[in-house]
């Protein structure tokens, strides 16, 4: 998307914008460039082997529509989702908001999908690449733990990697199950059902940025007992500090420009607790911010947000930024980069 495109987007209903993108990607309309890669970029996490640490987060395709395009992008993985077992509408429109002065937006979706279903009918003719599925909850489940070793029963052999997203703040006491004996419950029956599935998939933890460090401890002592691949730093926020925009007051999870130091933060304070792999996502826009994040403790990154204000252009000059960048502080591969500023996000 050209800066024509992106000033003509922002001139639509947020919603709409997003769709209308969704849609020219389907239509062959984005960057046909595959996976950037170089021996600098090419990396493994939680024991994917990615072509590079950039990764296209949740929510910008929910329902797995645009997954031959995903595999033209420059991403070195993708990762679509949220889906729960039954199709649901989600909340009332409008539920984005697109926040221009801070560049940055607030949802409030709340897993809006078409059920694990009619998704798996599209994974099952997916192309090549790196894909993930981010799994959730209905939010009328008597049983939400049930719901997520639903979703990964049903779609797990299909994809190459699953995220628990227990972090959304926009489905009603989701974010609950990220307590201790919840959450022990609920990764009991996501590895039970995975040890069902013919392959191995791995499984990552999506967590919240507005967890305390005992919280933090918790999770990941609780994400080494049940051997989980990994953890995903952060999900949105609700914060609202700083903030400049008259938006800024309207209910949902904020992600962007503002999320940044704060899921940065917390990526930190986690590689200092686990050996397990992280992913760091919030507020991802430059070469920079990517190299930040992976300085912090991330072997990969991921955004979303950014390609409201960037372009779906972006992705592929923050790689090479990127790659210039490691080229620069003499590191051979990004592995060797990750964790070594990490000091300097807890000061």
């Amino acid at each position: 998307m050209d800066g024509y495109g992106l000033a003509l987007s922002h001139r639509m209903e947020p919603e709409r914008a997003h769709n209308l993108a969704l849609r020219a990607l389907r239509l062959g309309l984005g960057p046909r460039t595959g996976p950037v890669t170089s021996s600098r970029l090419t990396t493994s996490v939680g024991g994917l082997l990615l072509p590079n640490p950039l990764g296209l987060a949740a929510g910008f395709d929910k329902n797995g529509e645009a997954l031959d395009a995903l595999a033209r992008m420059p991403f070195g993985f993708a990762e679509i989702g949220a889906i729960t077992p039954r199709p649901q509408p989600g909340n009332p429109r409008p539920r984005l908001f697109r926040l221009t002065e801070d560049r940055a937006a607030i949802n409030r979706f709340g897993f809006n999908n078409r059920g694990m279903d009619d998704v798996a009918a599209r994974l099952a003719w997916r192309p090549p690449g790196v894909l993930g599925l981010n799994i959730g909850a209905n939010k009328d489940s008597e049983d939400r733990a049930a719901d997520f070793a639903a979703v990964l029963s049903r779609c797990g052999d299909l994809v190459d990697f699953v995220t628990i997203n227990i972090s959304s703040p926009n489905t009603e006491r989701l974010r609950d199950l990220q307590g201790k004996d919840a959450l022990a419950a609920l990764l009991e029956q996501v590895m039970t059902a995975r040890a069902e599935l013919s392959t191995i998939v791995p499984v990552f933890l999506k967590i919240a940025p507005d967890l305390s460090e005992a919280e933090l401890e918790d999770i990941a002592t609780l994400a080494e007992q049940t051997r989980l691949s990994g953890l995903i730093a952060t999900n949105t926020t609700l914060s609202r500090e700083g903030l400049t925009s008259p938006l800024a007051r309207e209910a949902g999870g904020l992600s962007g420009a503002p999320l940044f130091e704060k899921s940065t933060r917390v990526l930190a304070q986690l590689s200092g607790m686990t050996s397990l792999p992280l992913i760091g996502v919030g507020g991802v826009a430059s070469a920079q911010d990517a190299y930040d994040k992976i300085q912090a403790g991330a072997s990969a990154v991921q955004m979303y947000t950014g390609l409201v204000f960037g372009g779906l252009n972006l992705p592929g000059e923050i790689l090479e930024e990127l790659d210039a960048l490691l080229a620069r502080d003499g590191f051979a591969n990004v592995r060797e980069a990750v964790g070594t500023d990490r000091e300097r996000w807890l000061a």
